[in-house]
């Protein structure tokens, strides 16, 4: 016997038709992959009238799929049991259970929350036509399947900074819509920056009138020199309107929006507005380039009282559990000068002026909490001691997550090296432009949000993971999209699915079946799936060069003399053997077509390619390049970004590089270059230098220095002349620069050092 619905029923009924031989649909590998899925036998055929049931608990997500599928004037909907919405309590809350029968569609669930994640993926079941109201009413086979579901963390995120750059509303219920679609359920919304002030304050209206306006706007990159603006009035907020109208649209699709507002640091724009909330008290303007400002709030008490009034209009926005508060790159330069804080310090017996931010954290905390709020901040809220019932977001890596889940705090984990999708994508040279770092499709598949080093129950605190987009060098909406999708795919997967359930080549093939889809939903995402990846292999028999392509049944065509491949040029069958210098280019091909952009590096075969190499300290992990062989495959890095598989960067360590050359060698020089960006801690090394060993590899303290000579706009070449003596051992030694000056990003961090191939002639 069925159960009976209460008529928030939707009227559907599948209806039978006398079309025959339908359109067979394939099973699509669904993103994310599910916790449990079965193929069974036969199709269910959809009709130009189709019949549903929603249980009355479901009242959103029914909602959701009656217009999901009314959208097409070609389906007509009455009233039926044929696609059913039914409550089972006994499922997880965020869980649902997918089958697809012959004769008919069941969605369970306990929660109307859980059935809406089903009824994405029943989306991915159906056609792309249905994304925009397409679908013609042609008869389709549904393959049947049996799927059981749920998520592996309750918090599923994805970022978008609208401080830099403003996006319109629409823009952000398109972005919301990309998250509900992928089963992410939190919305990190960045409202204020330096740069501009995002969102209405009625008590302080010249945060609409000042802070969210900036007289100009930096012009390419930071790391530029000179740098360049282009002179225009930039900004916008958003109403307080526009906000609840957003809110509940997020809530609508069961996406809970957790608003920031960033506070010590990153105020300049509010300062610029009421300079009497800096320590200086002077008019100062809204930031016109990127980076970290000395400005931050004053810890006077009149400052405190601005920050409440906000959060209380912010409180009645928002009814997220969570208010996110920042707390990260807050420079102490104004405070260790400022009598207020100075006194603050001595008042509340604190240490310095690191225990003073966690001062200012807790008694933010304590407000919010009063409110039945909880805050949530960037690991930088660790510093100084960490307030009470603070949720830490772990950015510089791992280690703040690993030291708040050990304390007993929840974390959410969004590390550089895996979850910021402002940084590149791909190595080709037509990227558009991004602040730095390389993070690739796979990188971010491959990410795991249980650090190692927890045990099972400090692993507990751990609620999932967020995928970030700063957006100092996006500043449409299209920019925003390329850099989001698809990695925002794989991000998904990482926070719903299973580590056994996951797989990065059937993946692969997902996203390329996901194409269309967002191709229907005009997304401007990028597609690297039909590029050519390509590494150096040394073993005993020689060095020779791979390649490899992310797609299925295609084929990679390749040269070795500089020429663009074509369909005439050998297919890619086993790796190339490298012994002189060439020019090695390549594309994917699907028969005669190429598909992708042409792979191309020039190989420099020098005395020390391929040979032994060893480091005394190991790179950074979230800039290892190829590991310490990518120094001598022949390669160089970019000149113009840092990240990439061939630059190898060291986060404030001096380090040293032996080379074995396997017997003497005659040596004329040696040379290898450096990257410089200041923008991002990186600078030249303080020392670079040069020692020779005879075949007996004693000791030597003959080291040579030699200077750095700009190479490129960002790349400085070091070279040591030898007068052609006979070496078999080449030590190099590299001095870190030591710690960033006051005034200069980062300053009080150790700099980075970031190294090249190490070139032999």
């Amino acid at each position: 016997m069925k159960p009976a619905y209460a008529l928030l029923v939707i009227p559907l009924l599948l209806l039978f038709s006398c079309q025959t031989n339908p359109e067979q649909l394939t099973l699509p590998r669904l993103i994310p992959q599910p916790a449990s899925l079965s193929p069974e036998t036969g199709f269910f055929v959809l009709r130009d009238k189709i019949g549903m049931a929603t249980a009355e608990p479901f009242a959103v997500s029914g909602t959701f799929l009656r217009d999901f599928l009314e959208a097409s004037p070609a389906l007509q909907v009455g009233q039926g049991d044929d696609l059913v919405l039914q409550q089972d309590t006994t499922l997880p809350e965020e869980g649902y259970r997918l089958e697809v029968r012959p004769d008919q569609i069941i969605l369970s669930a306990a929660t109307d929350r859980g059935a809406f994640w089903g009824i994405q993926t029943l989306r991915q079941l159906l056609p792309a036509a249905f994304e925009n109201g397409q679908y013609d009413g042609r008869l389709l086979a549904i393959p049947c399947v049996r799927i059981a579901d749920s998520p592996r963390f309750p918090y599923r995120g994805m970022h978008l900074d609208v401080g830099r750059h403003f996006f319109p509303i629409g823009f952000i219920k398109k972005y919301i819509d990309a998250l509900a679609m992928l089963k992410m359920n939190t919305f990190h919304w960045h409202l204020t920056e330096d740069q501009g002030w995002r969102i209405e304050i009625k008590k302080y209206p010249r945060l609409q009138e000042i802070a969210a306006y900036r007289p100009e706007t930096l012009v390419g990159h930071y790391n530029d020199q000179p740098q360049q603006f282009d002179g225009k009035r930039y900004g916008g907020y958003y109403t307080q309107d526009e906000v609840r109208e957003v809110v509940a649209y997020a809530a609508a699709r069961f996406v809970t929006i957790i608003p920031e507002i960033e506070m010590p640091g990153h105020a300049q724009a509010a300062i610029a507005a009421y300079p009497e909330l800096g320590c200086t008290g002077k008019d100062i303007s809204v930031a016109t380039k990127w980076g970290v400002f000395e400005d931050i709030y004053c810890t006077q008490d009149a400052t405190f009282d601005f920050l409440e009034d906000v959060l209380d209009e912010v409180l009645e926005l928002f009814p997220s559990e969570y208010i996110h508060i920042g707390g990260d790159e807050a420079p102490k330069t104004r405070w260790e000068t400022c009598p207020n804080c100075q006194r603050r310090i001595r008042e509340e017996g604190l240490a310095d002026e690191h225990e003073l931010q966690s001062y200012f954290i807790t008694r933010m905390e304590k407000y919010l909490n009063s409110k039945d709020r909880q805050i949530i901040g960037w690991d930088e809220i660790l510093e100084g001691g960490l307030a009470p019932n603070a949720t830490v977001m772990s950015w510089r890596g791992i280690n703040g997550a690993i030291e708040a889940a050990k304390q007993g705090h929840k974390v959410v984990m969004t590390p550089t090296s895996h979850c910021y999708f402002d940084y590149y994508q791909s190595e080709n040279p037509d990227e558009p432009l991004a602040i730095g770092g390389y993070l690739p499709l796979e990188k971010v598949y491959a990410f795991d949000p249980i650090p190692s080093e927890l045990s099972e129950s400090e692993a507990a605190y751990v609620l999932g993971a967020q995928g970030n987009i700063w957006t100092e060098y996006l500043p449409t909406p299209e920019a925003v999209e390329y850099m989001a999708f698809p990695r925002i795919l794989a991000m998904s997967e990482v926070a719903w699915s299973a580590p056994a359930q996951k797989d990065y080549p059937a993946f692969v093939k997902g996203v390329e079946d996901f194409h269309p889809r967002l191709d229907t939903l005009q997304i401007n995402y990028a597609n690297h799936l039909y590029e050519v990846e390509g590494e150096l292999l040394s073993s005993e028999q020689g060095t020779a060069f791979a390649l490899q392509t992310l797609t299925t049944n295609k084929s990679i065509r390749y040269t070795t003399d500089g020429q663009d491949p074509g369909s005439a040029s050998p297919i890619y069958e086993a790796p190339i053997p490298i012994t002189q210098s060439l020019v090695l280019k390549a594309a994917v091909f699907k028969d005669d077509l190429q598909l992708g952009q042409v792979f191309s590096r020039n190989i420099n075969y020098h005395k020390a390619f391929g040979k032994k190499i060893s480091l005394d300290k190991q790179p950074s992990p979230a800039y290892p390049g190829s590991g310490p062989e990518g120094l001598i495959n022949g390669m160089n890095g970019s000149d113009t970004r840092y990240g990439d598989k061939e630059w190898l960067g060291f986060s404030g360590e001096d380090f040293e590089v032996t080379l074995d050359l396997g017997g003497p060698t005659a040596v004329q020089s040696v040379q290898t270059r450096f990257f410089e960006g200041n923008g991002q801690w990186i600078y030249l090394p303080a020392e670079v230098s040069f020692a020779g060993y005879t075949d007996d590899n004693q000791p030597s303290t003959n080291f040579s220095s030699a200077a750095p000579v700009r190479a490129t706009d960002h790349t400085f070449s070091v070279t040591h002349e030898t007068g052609g003596q006979e070496w078999r051992y080449i030590r190099i030694r590299v001095k870190n620069y030591g710690t960033i000056p006051p005034g200069k990003q980062g300053a009080g961090n150790k700099a980075w050092t970031f190294i090249d191939e190490i070139i032999v002639n």
